[in-house]
């Protein structure tokens, strides 16, 4: 089975707001202030993506770069989750920084903002040349496609998708469902056995709730923008969306502590085979709980009652920085990496998803069910919190993970108020976020 994450596979909000509030002055912990272009190398500093196996996988592929004549070799460092932002923010501040690095899915729109990132136009075209910009899963470069240029190249993909528990269908003798009326019938059925029809947590470090409310949104067309990314949250489709989950919630289908639960507890509903019955989770729920008997399953993908299919995506991505001994040293890094991605895959040390076709069909990946399903379904039909317009920008970080969005997911799986007075909370508090 694959090794579980250790950390999210994607860090945003939180980590930016107190680098925001608190500025680039914060001195950079460990060994983050070591000089980018000390001894002449690229610095590639990385995240605790997964267990330590990810990142000796990771070291062990940086420094086996053999850069052509007069390029410069890599160096790889490891830099921890906590206080991530403002390890970086130092770092760049001073020009102490990486010359490339992995990190939060939003922070490249951060720095872009302060002009320390180095476009990937010349990265693309390397991988035009080498065959691997056909290679792309489709949509995955689209977010990181500005006027001027690409910001980052994606290199995994964390996925959110519905999950079923086989055994509990087949107890309360009903089948996955593929709409909204026939979730809301399959959660009466699963409630009739005491188990949950929409499993999900929206407590300390639990995003989950979060990710529902703007994944059903999606999923009816709707979405938190405008195509050209301005504030729209009282649009038709959203007010039906959260009309909708109100009603799961009146139905009694999600679970009162919810509001309270944290990934851990999260987890431990999916871990109890007669809990959790249905819910949004992010691909290798299976291998993260360390249930791999065939019980626990991706659920077909449900459409809305528009006809509407969306799912959420958060495309991790890799960034280069102005500051760096050579600049032609790091695109040559950073193409040489892209193309060693597939073994992480082979080593099964990541449990995201992989960006390029040819990694989905290595037998170490097709191998699991659950991950063709996704691949084949979920992924073509999957829109970032950008939607409904396709850029991501430094606003959607205050969207992510934001209290904004944090607190309208508790008001509405706890069922205060209506889907309009909540609505309407959240754009205030979402338009005072991103002014401040």
């Amino acid at each position: 089975m694959r090794t579980t994450r250790t950390a999210p596979s994607r860090r945003s909000f939180l980590g930016l707001a107190a680098a925001a509030a608190a500025g680039p002055a914060l001195a950079a912990c460990g060994s983050g202030s070591a000089s980018s272009g000390g001894g002449g190398t690229v610095k590639f500093w990385d995240m605790p993506w997964s267990t330590p196996a990810y990142n000796v996988a990771a070291k062990k592929i940086t420094e086996a770069y053999k850069p052509s004549s007069g390029a410069l070799k890599a160096s790889y460092q490891i830099t921890q989750w906590n206080n991530f932002y403002q390890t970086f923010a130092s770092a760049v501040a001073s020009k102490t920084g990486p010359a490339v690095s992995t990190g939060g899915g939003f922070q490249v729109f951060q720095f872009e903002q302060q002009g320390a990132i180095a476009h990937a136009d010349n990265v693309i075209d390397a991988l035009k040349k080498n065959g691997q910009f056909d290679d792309f899963l489709p949509g995955v470069l689209d977010p990181f496609k500005l006027d001027k240029g690409y910001i980052a190249i994606p290199w995994q993909l964390d996925m959110r998708v519905m999950w079923y528990r086989k055994s509990l269908f087949d107890k309360a003798g009903v089948a996955p469902p593929t709409d909204w009326p026939s979730m809301l019938a399959a959660g009466k059925a699963l409630k009739k056995i005491s188990a949950l029809g929409f499993a999900t947590g929206a407590g300390s470090g639990n995003s989950y709730a979060n990710h529902a409310v703007i994944q059903m949104m999606l999923s009816n067309g709707g979405g938190v923008w405008t195509p050209d990314g301005q504030v729209d949250l009282m649009n038709d489709r959203n007010l039906e969306a959260t009309e909708f989950l109100y009603e799961l919630v009146s139905n009694g289908l999600i679970d009162p502590a919810a509001v309270s639960y944290t990934n851990d507890n999260l987890q431990a509903q999916w871990k109890d085979k007669t809990k959790a019955g249905y819910g949004l989770y992010a691909s290798g729920l299976d291998q993260s709980i360390g249930d791999t008997s065939g019980d626990l399953m991706v659920a077909p993908v449900v459409t809305g009652p528009h006809g509407d299919k969306a799912t959420l995506v958060f495309p991790n991505n890799i960034m280069m920085y102005k500051n760096t001994p050579s600049q032609q040293s790091s695109e040559a890094f950073l193409v040489y990496y892209m193309g060693q991605l597939k073994q992480y895959w082979q080593q099964k040390v990541l449990s995201g998803l992989p960006v390029f076709k040819s990694i989905t069909e290595l037998p170490e990946f097709a191998g699991n069910a659950n991950n063709v399903r996704i691949i084949k379904e979920w992924q073509p039909i999957a829109k970032t919190f950008a939607a409904r317009g396709t850029a991501l920008n430094a606003n959607i970080a205050v969207l992510d993970g934001g209290q904004a969005t944090t607190q309208f997911a508790q008001t509405v799986i706890t069922g205060e108020g209506n889907a309009k007075s909540a609505l309407k909370a959240f754009e205030a508090s979402l338009k005072s976020a991103i002014k401040s």
